[in-house]
């Protein structure tokens, strides 16, 4: 019988009372305390030291650091006027309490109030014992006496507030506070924390999330007796009392998640602090989600932002939705190698400027040119004769960064690379002048580290993810000028279409295959990269860095500010000149390629000659190779398109008989075919 523990507990106190004093406290001080270091699920936090990801403990509970300057003085305040209004007054044990438990035992014969103090309860948490016999009760009533005695009222209450039972595999007010509520136990309604006092009595028959209208009425009758106390008033204890319940169960936050996961493996200890910031990392993270959320079901995409003046990445988003297996969430695309296309360009061109071989202004040719065995062609198959350095980086040409290259050595753009603190792999460990194309592996995030140091005048710094001081690596990657005269040209790059105008350097990348796209911009403080493709390596097709990551760069600079810091000003050394006032070395830049005889007279590629075609009403699409841009197009005498640089046209075939397509060069040379269209 319930009444007959009452009674044993009274005789109890009068025993504990009645032996000597040396006793007694030979008797408390010989008690096995349990570890008082509870384990607390690890925990990584922004610059803001708010929650980003939270861990479970190795039993598969959610176990989370608490303490009393944490928590809510509200709910504690209803914790002890409801669980043990003498707290700060007793040794441990209540034997006031004790005396009036067993009084009433004994008068109705049955258990109407218990005597247990929040010192005992956490006694029991600390040994996970139950409360069912006398001797579990003897138990506990000593080692609260012998906590006392070791620990402040405030240190025992931390305790409690770690181990605390809430339902299922909660334990703990802020686990509690984070899985019901969805918000940190600092700041409270009066309602919340009524449930949180009535919560570990029963914690599984009173779980929000599965017993709502028990819940409920044990938050309404914690609400009365505190309105009896005085801890409140009516009119609190009315308005709380109608306050909505909370029901379910909400997710634990599982923001950056992948960055989580990283600095917590190379971390000591379970709290980890970060340089992320928590608002602009979620602001990010959606849209991820938003511009995959109608592209191709595997398209990934990863985002960096970071401050190149302290080096503090501010927000690092690997993938679009940590759990999407379809896209492949789990994997970390900021840090995986992928060719970086042609985000490299910039670096090429700043070491020609570093070593005084081309100036902005400087002429290059594009035209068709061959380097050994290498002959590389622009990504649209076009060659546009005589430009400026600035004109071919903005264009992002590939045979004037190929010919400008072949004069620097591949190495140095490898060896500057590395400077920058990038880890890259080139295949089969040669540095070939396809690695000014993209043809080396280079993580998003350390091609952001080199582009932070393009913006801060060619001064190395390496970024990171948990605080430290930002500091240079140690080397250059470019002079001051150099870095500037890349920015110059990037700064000039039209920004995408609908994209709001603002000072920003920026360049944009294709991988071969429509691999990967990316796009890499930054202003007078902050650099950001987007990497999007499949994580598998496979082509996505027709994605063009331009076309779908460019317009996200920009969207992610409008999430971190309204305004875009200026660029740094020109430096004192920067020769702005025209091509014509240049020194008669820099105007024109001659490479080492053989440059190639002009293309042959053209040639219809398709169809062929007499061929017989078979229409479905559509047009005929009729390409050529070789010839001068641009072109002129004529379909049985009569001008279809004229001064077109594209080397297929679709000309209209709808009725049956027989089709002459001429085409005309720039040189005046012409093809042609004629087909029968049935």
């Amino acid at each position: 019988m319930t009444w007959h523990r009452a009674i044993f507990g009274s005789a109890a106190a009068l025993f504990l009372a009645a032996v000597g004093r040396d006793q007694f406290d030979d008797w408390v001080d010989a008690t096995v305390i349990p570890p008082l270091v509870i384990e607390t699920g690890a925990e990584v936090l922004d610059r803001h030291g708010d929650l980003l990801r939270a861990y479970q403990v190795d039993d598969g509970r959610w176990r989370l650091q608490a303490d009393v300057a944490s928590v809510d003085a509200g709910y504690l305040r209803m914790l002890v006027a409801y669980e043990d209004k003498r707290f700060y007054e007793h040794a441990g044990i209540d034997v006031v309490a004790i005396a009036r438990a067993a009084g009433q035992a004994i008068r109705y014969r049955r258990m109407v109030s218990g005597a247990s103090t929040l010192t005992m309860q956490t006694a029991r948490l600390l040994e996970d014992s139950g409360t069912g016999r006398w001797e579990g009760k003897l138990r506990q009533a000593r080692l609260a006496l012998a906590l006392e005695r070791r620990l402040t009222k405030a240190e025992i209450l931390n305790l409690y507030l770690q181990r605390a039972p809430f339902g299922g595999n909660l334990e703990g007010v802020r686990a509690a506070t984070l899985a019901y509520f969805g918000k940190e136990p600092v700041r409270l309604t009066q309602a919340q924390s009524a449930l949180l006092v009535a919560l570990p009595q029963a914690p599984e028959a009173r779980r929000p999330d599965r017993r709502v209208q028990a819940a409920h009425r044990a938050r309404d009758r914690v609400l009365e007796r505190m309105e009896k106390a005085g801890v409140i008033d009516a009119g609190t204890a009315e308005a709380a009392m109608t306050e909505a319940p909370a029901e379910g169960r909400k997710s634990f936050p599982l923001t950056a998640p992948h960055l989580a996961d990283r600095v917590l493996a190379d971390a000591v200890g379970a709290r980890v602090e970060t340089t992320i910031d928590g608002p602009l990392q979620r602001s990010l993270e959606r849209l991820a989600q938003q511009s995959v959320r109608v592209q191709d079901r595997q398209l990934s995409i990863a985002i960096v932002v970071a401050d190149h003046r302290t080096g503090e990445v501010l927000a690092s988003v690997g993938s679009p939705d940590f759990n999407d297996d379809a896209r492949e969430g789990y994997v970390d695309m900021t840090r995986a190698l992928r060719s970086p296309g042609s985000t490299l360009k910039p670096f090429v061109y700043g070491l020609g400027f570093d070593r005084g071989m081309v100036h902005p202004e400087t002429l290059m040719n594009d035209r068709p040119q061959s380097f050994g065995t290498y002959a590389p062609v622009n990504f649209d198959g076009q060659f546009r004769g005589q430009l400026r350095v600035r004109e071919a980086l903005q264009q992002s040409l590939n045979l004037p960064v190929v010919s400008l290259l072949d004069g620097i050595g591949p190495s140095n753009l490898s060896g500057a690379l590395r400077r920058a603190g990038a880890q890259i792999e080139v295949p089969g460990d040669q540095s070939g002048l396809a690695i000014g194309l993209g043809g080396l592996g280079v993580s998003l995030h350390d091609l952001v580290q080199a582009y932070a140091s393009l913006a801060r005048g060619g001064q190395t710094i390496a970024l990171s993810e948990t605080p430290k001081d930002g500091a240079p690596l140690g080397s250059r990657l470019l002079s001051q000028k150099s870095a500037w005269y890349v920015t110059d040209i990037l700064s000039g790059i039209a920004p995408p279409a609908n994209a709001r105008e603002r000072e920003i350097a920026y360049k944009t990348g294709t991988s071969y295959g429509h691999r990967d796209t990316l796009a890499i911009g930054y202003d007078g403080r902050h650099v950001v990269g987007i990497w999007m493709g499949r994580p598998d390596g496979t082509p996505v097709p027709g994605a063009f860095g331009a076309a779908i990551a460019a317009p996200v760069l920009f969207q992610a600079f409008e999430r971190l500010k309204t305004q875009a810091d200026p660029l740094a000003a020109a430096p004192v050394d920067a020769l702005l000149v025209s091509n014509a006032e240049l020194p008669k070395p820099l105007r024109t830049f001659k490479g080492r390629g053989q440059i190639l005889g002009e293309p042959d007279r053209p040639k219809i590629a398709f169809p062929p000659n007499g061929a017989k075609i078979a229409s479905q009403g559509d047009g005929l699409y009729v390409q050529i190779r070789n010839g001068a841009p641009p072109f002129s197009w004529l379909a049985n005498g009569a001008p279809v398109a004229a001064n077109s640089w594209e080397r297929q046209m679709e000309i209209a075939a709808t009725g049956r008989g027989y089709l002459t397509v001429t085409v005309v060069d720039a040189k005046g040379r012409s093809a042609k075919t004629q087909v029968f269209v049935d």
